[in-house]
């Protein structure tokens, strides 16, 4: 078909046809009168692109979306989508405070304050590949709201940027990544934010979450017992993130200038702590 029949199948403009054509997002066949010819793949591929757009995406992120055979590039940008409302929130207050007589001198620092945390969460998600990625940026993010006052804060935030820019990639096995896939590929945004705060609550109150969930946690420890558990691939996942973590430098360089830069999280990291201590004296195989 040609270009007014297919871009009319698509609910596009033809100029934008010929735009997606020059960006190398659609490639339809040259007929030999000199005009193009499209496949129905072609206005299919016409429909994402639309429907993307719609959804706010560039053209960029459009392309790394079909250049990844997976769901990750979509996972990545929607976690980015995310954290850019977060900030759109936190500018908007902002704004609040100068529309309230603030001056921009008193400002300063809350804009700052915006600048590290999209530099840190987004090297986050740059140095961790796919499901742990978006995991550890939006568990880390709630703690990157606080202004750098201190030298000591100035530092860790220049540790934590030279770590994470220097951070080796994790090395999966292709079984394991596919794994990950399949089995994470479903999981979006709000449900690592439950999976979140159902681990804030059980470190706030351990006792009471130990008490609760007995019946499961003991489940869960004879599994993890087991010669199934032992062969399966989060076992292997689990082994290769542990080793991954110990030889990056991420307990001995990056935990401690995270503790440094966010009060918040280093008292988190105190109940963590606390709750572990809990749950050893209670179950020590664990």
């Amino acid at each position: 078909m040609l270009i007014s029949e297919a871009s009319k199948l698509a609910g596009v403009t033809k100029k934008a046809v010929n735009y997606y054509i020059e960006q190398d997002l659609i490639f339809p066949d040259s007929l030999e009168n000199g005009y193009r010819g499209f496949s129905d793949k072609d206005v299919e591929r016409l429909k994402e692109i639309s429907a993307l757009r719609k959804l706010g995406l560039s053209i960029e992120e459009i392309k790394m979306i079909f250049a990844d055979e997976t769901s990750s590039g979509l996972q990545k940008i929607s976690v980015q989508k995310e954290l850019s409302l977060r900030r759109d929130k936190a500018k908007k207050a902002i704004l609040d405070k100068l529309s309230c007589g603030y001056s921009f001198a008193e400002i300063d620092k809350d804009l700052k304050t915006i600048e590290q945390s999209a530099t840190i969460t987004e090297k986050l998600l740059n140095a961790f590949p796919g499901y742990y990625g978006r995991f550890i940026c939006l568990h880390f993010a709630r703690f990157l709201n606080e202004p750098i006052t201190t030298g000591e804060q100035q530092a860790a935030y220049a540790e934590i940027i030279s770590f994470l820019d220097n951070a080796p990639p994790i090395d999966f096995p292709k079984e394991i990544q596919s794994f990950l896939v399949e089995n994470t590929k479903h999981i979006n945004t709000e449900d690592i934010h439950d999976l979140i705060e159902n681990t804030k609550r059980s470190i706030e109150d351990p006792q009471k979450f130990l008490t609760e969930n007995r019946e499961t946690i003991e489940q869960y420890l004879q599994y993890k017992q087991s010669a199934e558990y032992k062969q399966s691939p989060v076992y292997h996942m689990q082994r290769i993130l542990k080793e991954y973590n110990r030889i990056s430098g991420y307990y001995e360089v990056f935990i401690p200038a995270m503790k440094k830069l966010s009060t918040s999280y280093a008292k988190y990291y105190e109940q963590i702590e606390s709750a572990n201590e809990k749950l050893l004296l209670q179950y020590p195989e664990f």
